[in-house]
């Protein structure tokens, strides 16, 4: 459960960087980091100097909050987020969004690199999530409830915020992108899955699958944040190809469409 104190001292510490009152958020994936770097008048803040901030070991997570503008906005990126497959609890995992929330942010953009599970789909390919399916038996929503942070008891009919998941498909058509719409499936890592388990994971409906995402997408909806994922799909997930699957492979993917990426989100966030 989080808790209130802890929210405000981490609120407290950002507030003393900066006065810069954030409407939008962003949580940047593997190899997306650099949305962070377009931000004007930017303060860049360590996770470890952040009270209650945990700090990921993830290659191609630069482990910094940072707050600044963009096409008239006020937006705070994580640059880099917290894994399950890292150790961390879901509690850690999730924190940021707190923050976000008591920073006050509005609406949430999360994105992710992942395996496209959808043999129609192709690395490179960005794709907006409709909807996901939790592959890992837990949920970072139990335990005890802190009521004033949310409901108990959630309704997920609509995680990921429709009229946003719209904005984003119409910057796209504007702008020329090709974008997917499909569900994402949240697996634990840190292993990749098993042909057997993509087969299985195709059969249930989903479109893609990734180690992350979905915790952050249901704490923001349990706080009343309007969200919407994108994930870039990096590589076919396994078994689809004759070739073993790299993380290498997934940050040079990333790279590739990283001009395209920035554009959208920049776009989408001028929207709002």
């Amino acid at each position: 459960m989080h808790h209130t104190k802890d929210i405000l001292e981490s609120l407290s510490f950002i507030q003393s960087r900066t006065d810069m009152k954030p409407t939008v958020g962003i949580i940047l994936g593997s190899g997306l980091g650099p949305f962070a770097d377009t931000l004007e008048n930017a303060v860049h803040i360590p996770y470890s100097e952040i009270p209650h901030f945990a700090k990921s070991e993830a290659v191609g997570h630069a482990n910094e909050l940072v707050i600044g503008t963009i096409a008239g906005k006020n937006v705070v990126a994580m640059k880099g987020r917290f894994h399950y497959y890292e150790g961390f609890s879901l509690d850690q995992v999730t924190f940021p969004v707190r923050l976000m929330k008591a920073l006050g942010v509005e609406k949430l953009i999360i994105t992710n690199a992942c395996g496209a599970v959808n043999t129609e789909f192709n690395p490179g390919d960005l794709m907006i999530i409709t909807d996901h399916i939790n592959l890992t038996a837990n949920n970072p929503l139990i335990g005890p409830n802190n009521p004033e942070l949310g409901v108990r008891f959630l309704d997920v009919s609509e995680v990921y915020n429709k009229e946003l998941r719209q904005t984003i498909k119409d910057v796209a058509t504007e702008q020329g992108v090709s974008v997917r719409e499909g569900v994402y499936a949240w697996w634990t890592g840190p292993t990749y899955e098993t042909p057997a388990e993509i087969r299985m994971i195709r059969t249930l409906g989903a479109d893609a699958v990734g180690m992350s995402t979905v915790p952050e997408a249901l704490v923001a909806h349990h706080s009343q944040i309007k969200t919407v994922g994108i994930s870039c799909l990096t590589n076919m997930a396994c078994g689809i190809l004759e070739q073993p699957l790299s993380h290498d492979e997934v940050i040079e993917t990333a790279e590739k469409v990283k001009a395209t990426f920035l554009k959208l989100v920049t776009g989408v966030i001028e929207r709002f």
